[in-house]
């Protein structure tokens, strides 16, 4: 039943605070359920992350007193019945009955009744009390929402937050001939090249996928590997690489690809999408911060791990989860990977910084600090007829600043950060 693996993913999740990639990987209940049903469960899922402040709301407008910890299994059941009831196109009684049916258990047996009359009353009462919530900010927590604030304002803050609220587009990065494969998959050409569906597909169904045309890219994340210029017969390292997606961007016009990942299973996938589209790069699967090339490299892309706030329209799992003290303590971390990327390129090559993060401390700040401590490079600033149709990306200061809320009209993008430096 997909509603008791919502409910095991759910607990996962706001439970047990795992990522919710991780545990759609090793939740059994998940795993065991046909491929539609698994559809729906982590539909309901990401419906619940997505409007956890608007749905946390009504329970608590809801109850006479609070679950408590012992009644957070019930909360969950709630979280569902709310999600499939106010945000999901299922029908009231199904919506309800099946929430019911998740409190067979010992331990949920003793809230069915409370579950039935509070479902029920969301039917008459829910709708009108979520028009009168403030929904960007109350699906936001408080720490993300005042760094955005400080970052880019509070119009702009909201726009992000607005987009968290939508299932995003699936985007595809192809080889070569965008245009082509946009008109024989039936996707919007976006001003990038990227393709994008706005509607419900199939990856492994689509024309192009076995044969290697394409692959699944955000928007934003198919723009700083660009920044490199034409790479083809150089060298390029792509650090921190997995899943793959710049590697094979840069294998894809020419480049010759080191991709170096610690994790051996996440370099796995890699490999799965070189064969599939017929690209080659030598893959080393080493700790970034202490790997040396054997020769300096032309060419650098670092995709530091970060915090992925910019990543939660499709990973909304992100934001109840990251702290402010994840950030921290990824900057140091990326700190220490830039440093070692400035030592794998030789002089006069470039070096692209990215992050798929909205908070300056593991953007802008990064590149700041590293150009005040007197290391062996100098920005080479981004300008704006880089972008073509996405000039607007590019800051004043000559990084490429993407966020979700651009082309929100269209389905938004990634929030990514970018910097390019040059070797001395």
């Amino acid at each position: 039943m997909p509603r008791i693996a919502a409910f095991d993913l759910l607990d996962a999740v706001l439970g047990h605070k795992r990522l919710l990639d991780e545990a759609l990987d090793q939740t059994p209940s998940f795993s065991k359920l046909p491929e539609r049903d698994r559809g729906l469960a982590a539909l309901i899922v990401r419906t619940v992350l997505r409007h956890n402040g608007e749905i946390d709301a009504l329970i608590d407008a809801f109850l006479d007193t609070p679950l408590g910890k012992k009644g957070l299994s019930a909360k969950h059941v709630l979280r569902i019945g709310l999600a499939q009831l106010l945000f999901l196109d299922i029908a009231e009684h199904a919506a309800v009955d099946t929430a019911v049916e998740l409190c067979g258990s010992a331990d949920l047996a003793p809230y069915r009744k409370l579950v039935n009359a509070i479902l029920r009353r969301a039917q008459r009462e829910g709708r009108a009390l979520l028009a009168a919530y403030d929904a960007p900010r109350l699906n936001t927590p408080v720490w993300l929402w005042d760094s955005w604030v400080d970052a880019y304002g509070i119009e702009t803050t909201r726009a992000i937050a607005a987009v968290h609220l939508q299932e995003p587009p699936l985007d595809l990065t192809v080889k070569n001939d965008p245009a082509h494969w946009a008109e024989v998959l039936e996707a919007q050409l976006m001003p990038s090249g990227t393709l994008r569906f706005n509607r419900k597909v199939t990856v492994t169904g689509l024309e192009g996928f076995a044969e290697g045309a394409w692959w699944v890219q955000d928007l934003a994340a198919s723009l700083p590997a660009r920044l490199l210029g034409n790479v083809e017969g150089m060298d390029v390292i792509d650090l921190c690489a997995a899943p793959g997606g710049k590697t094979l961007e840069l294998a894809a016009v020419g480049g010759r690809v080191i991709a170096v990942d610690r994790s051996a299973k996440r370099m796995e996938r890699v490999q799965q999408n070189l064969a599939r589209t017929q690209l080659n790069a030598q893959l080393v699967v080493a700790d970034a911060e202490t790997w040396r090339p054997t020769m300096l490299a032309d060419a650098l892309i670092l995709d530091a791990p970060c915090s992925a706030t910019g990543t939660a329209r499709r990973h909304p799992d992100v934001l109840p989860l990251k702290t402010h003290a994840d950030v921290l303590k990824l900057a140091n971390l990326q700190s220490r990977l830039l440093r070692a990327a400035v030592d794998m390129v030789r002089p006069g090559g470039l070096i692209v910084y990215c992050t798929c993060s909205l908070q300056p401390e593991e953007g802008e700040q990064q590149i700041e600090a590293l150009l005040a401590s007197g290391a062996p490079v100098e920005l080479d600033p981004v300008k704006p007829a880089e972008a073509g149709a996405l000039a607007h990306v590019v800051t004043a200061q000559g990084f490429l600043r993407t966020l979700p809320s651009h082309l929100a009209e269209q389905g938004g993008m990634d929030g990514f950060f970018a910097a390019r430096l040059r070797r001395l």
